[in-house]
């Protein structure tokens, strides 16, 4: 293989490098130029909706409370999927309808463990 056939490789790695660092560059140089230098330590404070953190950061949640975005996210997915579904019903074939209706029953089918196990109960 002769170099020639590794310079479209080389461009696009280049291309790739340069549209991830142009921006951070970009940003530092403007946070040099423009912004104002005003060290201190009320700049320098830890915050978080502009209140001071109480107590202690780690504290422990409940897995219930991820089970509820697992769940989110499941049927987040769902509409994904089902929407094109949707749009182009009249195009489908009975294939495409039974391989959508098997979609559609593995979600129903996760939907009902998780009231099987109680997940869906807020506490």
């Amino acid at each position: 293989m002769t170099s020639s056939q590794y310079l479209p490789i080389v461009v696009l790695l280049i291309a790739a490098v340069g549209f991830a660092v142009t921006p951070l560059v970009l940003a530092w140089v403007w946070a040099k130029r423009f912004s104002p230098h005003k060290p201190g330590p009320s700049k320098n404070a830890i915050y978080e909706c502009g209140l001071e953190s109480a107590g202690d950061a780690w504290i422990q949640f409940k897995p219930g409370y991820y089970l509820y975005a697992i769940i989110f996210l499941v049927f987040d997915v769902e509409v994904i999927f089902l929407l094109p579904f949707a749009v182009a019903f009249t195009g489908f074939s009975a294939g495409e309808s039974i391989a959508m209706l098997i979609f559609l029953l593995l979600l129903v089918e996760g939907l009902v463990w998780a009231y099987q196990k109680k997940v869906l109960v807020w506490t």
